[in-house]
């Protein structure tokens, strides 16, 4: 390949590079897609309502994040749901929003600050936990010598035995990295990810540690949970 075409190359990467960015220029589709971090699958009409707008202009919205390849389809009988195409836009998005300059401007309700408030302490972010609750699990983790937290974070042996003995299953047999530092958009630190993170997350909620807060991502410590979290990594409840 000379010059000439490696140039050109450059010049067609460049092109589609901008276009996924001019996707994500616009509000509504970027708050879409921060949505979907939830790993659910949501509707036309559950995210016109999530974005309070109407559902024909939230479907002209998703039609192009979808032919862009941010977004799948999946379609049951009549109803059309979306998602997130796979982790790589995931890890997109959650990487944007950490460079995104913070304003922290005023909520405009009680009960708007307390939906960012809950967002920041903890929340789904795919499959993964997020959010202050996530970073104190992942520094206690590092701390006890369950991880090693470096430019390539691993798994120690340790920390093997450690989620045998708690119960938590990591599915093996995937290209998907154990350990993955993923940067946390609210914190601007790096939460654990990776299978080892899914399967955390997976444990936690299927063992009541956590649960859901209404529809959204947001996630709620049980009392349970401080519990469980104060006897494994020795977090004190005012952490959680």
């Amino acid at each position: 390949m000379d010059t000439v075409d490696i140039q050109r190359a450059g010049q067609d990467v460049g092109v589609n590079l901008a276009g996924v960015a001019k996707l994500l220029a616009d509000g509504t589709r970027a708050a879409f897609c921060l949505a979907l971090l939830d790993g659910r699958a949501w509707t036309a009409n559950e995210l016109a309502r999530y974005a309070g707008i109407a559902a024909s202009t939230a479907t002209s919205h998703l039609n192009l994040l979808v032919n862009g390849g941010l977004l799948v389809e999946e379609r049951h009988g009549r109803h059309r749901y979306v998602r997130v195409a796979d982790r790589r836009v995931v890890e997109l998005i959650e990487s944007l929003a950490a460079l995104a300059p913070q304003r922290n401007a005023r909520p405009l309700s009680l009960s708007a600050s307390g939906r960012q408030q809950a967002l920041a302490r903890a929340r789904l972010c795919y499959d993964h936990l997020a959010g202050t609750v996530a970073l104190a699990i992942t520094d206690a983790m590092v701390e006890r010598g369950l991880l090693e937290w470096g430019p390539e974070p691993a798994l120690t042996g340790n920390g093997a035995l450690w989620l045998s003995e708690t119960g938590i299953t990591v599915p093996t047999g995937s290209r998907r990295p154990p350990v993955r530092a993923c940067l946390d958009w609210t914190e601007r630190r790096p939460h654990l990810a990776g299978a080892v993170g899914a399967a955390l997350c997976t444990h936690a909620l299927t063992s009541g540690w956590m649960t859901r807060i209404g529809t959204t991502r947001a996630l709620l410590v049980t009392p349970a949970g401080r519990e469980a979290w104060h006897d494994l990594l020795g977090l004190p409840p005012t952490e959680l």
